[in-house]
Parts: structure tokens; sequence; C-alpha cells
């Protein structure tokens, strides 16, 4: 993958947070992950080397996840890919499962109450496959609650709620996971 300084990178929801330097960063309001004449109006179609989305795509429906991925899919360059972030289905923590689950009522200022799905490995590839990417699992749990991980590069998209980055986890105790892919828009 790597970096050239003429890519564009973009993240999507990126909130107030501004933790991968040189990319755009920008929230639904300026670039809607399902209108695709928000990105029409940003952005040539197969210009974007990557898309960042770190815990976006719980907030959308399965179908709403698939037709997104595919917006996103006219913008990337072939190769380019999205490493998307959200939280783990399989992860073995029931305070966690209680706080990612979708449809639960909460405060309107948390933004896990408006959760839509919560993925697992096999549905999130699905989703993404669905839309024409082929998915490299970063970070996942499996049906047992096993956690795997392989070496990712944050120059490729900084998640922050990652085994090696989310401060939650530095005792060498998993306290919080994500499920991280790399969609990649094939040649």
């Amino acid at each position: 993958m790597g970096e050239s300084i003429d890519e564009i990178r973009v993240v999507v929801g990126a909130g107030k947070t501004i933790n991968n330097p040189g990319w755009i960063h920008t929230n639904e309001h300026e670039l809607n992950l399902l209108k695709p004449e928000d990105w029409e109006a940003r952005f040539a179609e197969e210009s974007i080397t990557a898309i960042l989305a770190e815990h976006v795509w719980e907030h959308l429906t399965f179908e709403e996840g698939v037709r997104a991925a595919r917006i996103c899919r006219r913008f990337l360059l072939p190769g380019g890919w999205i490493r998307c972030a959200v939280p783990d289905g399989y992860f073995q923590n029931k305070e966690y499962q209680q706080l990612v689950k979708a449809g639960r009522a909460g405060n309107a200022d948390n933004p896990a109450a408006s959760h839509k799905i919560v993925y697992n490995y096999q549905s999130f590839t699905r989703m993404f496959e669905e839309a024409g990417f082929l998915v490299k699992l970063l970070e996942y749990c499996d049906e047992n609650g096993h956690f795997h991980y392989v070496d990712w590069d944050p120059l490729d998209g900084f998640i922050y709620r990652s085994r090696r980055f989310d401060h939650r986890n530095q005792s060498g105790e998993l306290k919080s996971v994500s499920l991280i892919v790399d969609a990649v828009k094939p040649f």
C-alpha cells in the first residue's frame, strides 16, 4: 500500500478526531456515505487511494452498508482500499456487547445508541464482497471468541480502537477490540 504525496486519502465519520495527518477528514454532513452526489461534488471517479472509516459502518443497515461500499468503490482507484473498523460481534465480553448492541435504547449523545447492526467477520466480509471488494481481515474474533491479528501499517489508515493503539488494551489484556478489514478494489 504505502503513501505518495499526490494520493487522496479520506476519513469518513472523523468526528473531532484528526489522527491521520495528510488525510481529508470529513463528517456525515459534508460527505454522506449514502449520497453519491456528495462524493461527486468533491471527487472524480477512481481518484481516491484510501478511505478510512472507524466505527461508522455499524450505523448503517447491512443493505445500506453494501450501498455505501459500492459508492466508495466508484471513487477508489483500482487497488485502492477502505480500511474499516466496527464493533466485533464475536468479542466475548458482556459489557462490551451490551454497549455496542444494535437498537439499544440510550442517550442520544451516545453514538452507540444509533447502531443498526453488529457485524462478525463473516457478515462484514460478505457485505464488502457483495459490493465487489476483496477483503483482508486485519483484526477480528472468531466464533469461539479467539482474537486474530495480522500486522498492519497505521500509515495506511490509523485505527485507534485496535489491539495495538486503544489505551484500554495497554495492560496486555484485551478489554476492547474492533473488527478491522481492508476492503480492496480489484484491478
